[in-house]
């Protein structure tokens, strides 16, 4: 009797952590040029899933007519989410890197509940691939970003995003404000050179630099927001930590 409540027990554990492995089953390193034996910047991008397979999708470098409309699918369901302004040019994208070189990458952390927005358009996986075809610098890439969620919302739960350049690589950490609040709030933070970083599915930021916009940007509500929802009751901005204010730890974090 012990040996078959056991192998029930663990048959109930599998069913219950197996949808889990698609979204909390990703890592990403980060490594700068001064880092890396050659001088490159690198990120790495590993989704171990059973239905992700590493394809190299391609999106060829095109150009649109004026007023033209890009329609918006979720990425992981194909959900038609709505539809967004289209660029005048568009870069070419092979995977996860356009032809500047601009590479983008995520882990799913989750974050507090109730901060998705069932209503915006721009979900993670078309924000990362939309952004690559727009941006030639990951500071660019994260104005982009940011600026298509303030615009349209954010349907995603709390992601964190690799992005690099030749130059520069940044994490950027970003959940939404609810169906009430359009947009998102997000800190990004550029590695410092010589540096590797990574992130496995559990939001990395903590306290921030609130004056220094060479190596650290944030959404300008990311603290009031904050406060406003009862999330942080400090009394000084300085003391402020993204990950315990959006993303306190629960058990599937304490893994990571």
């Amino acid at each position: 009797m012990i040996k078959k409540n056991f192998l029930y027990l663990l048959l109930s554990a599998s069913i219950i952590l197996l949808p889990m492995g698609k979204i909390n089953a990703c890592t990403n390193f980060l490594v700068t040029k001064g880092a890396s034996t050659d001088g490159s910047t690198m990120i790495t991008y590993a989704a171990d899933s059973h239905v992700l397979y590493g394809e190299l999708y391609h999106w060829p470098a095109a150009d649109y007519p004026a007023n033209s409309w890009l329609d918006i699918y979720e990425w992981d369901t194909g959900k038609y989410l709505g539809k967004i302004k289209q660029v005048a040019h568009t870069y070419n994208v092979v995977g996860n890197m356009n032809e500047f070189q601009v590479a983008i990458g995520e882990t799913t952390y989750g974050g507090r509940s109730g901060l998705s927005d069932p209503e915006g358009i721009m979900d993670y996986g078309s924000l990362i691939y939309v952004t690559l075809q727009r941006a030639k610098t990951a500071r660019e890439a994260i104005k982009i970003m940011t600026d298509l969620v303030a615009e349209y919302g954010y349907y995603s739960s709390g992601e964190s995003f690799s992005i690099a350049d030749p130059n520069e690589v940044w994490i950027m950490e970003m959940i939404g404000k609810g169906k009430e609040n359009k947009g998102a709030v997000w800190v990004a933070r550029k590695i410092p050179d010589g540096y590797i970083s990574g992130h496995a599915n559990q939001a990395r930021i903590r306290q921030f630099p609130l004056d220094d916009p060479d190596n650290c940007l944030y959404a300008p509500d990311v603290i009031s927001f904050a406060r406003e929802k009862g999330y942080y009751t400090g009394k000084k901005d300085k003391h402020f930590s993204f990950t315990d204010a959006y993303a306190p730890l629960d058990f599937g974090a304490l893994r990571f």
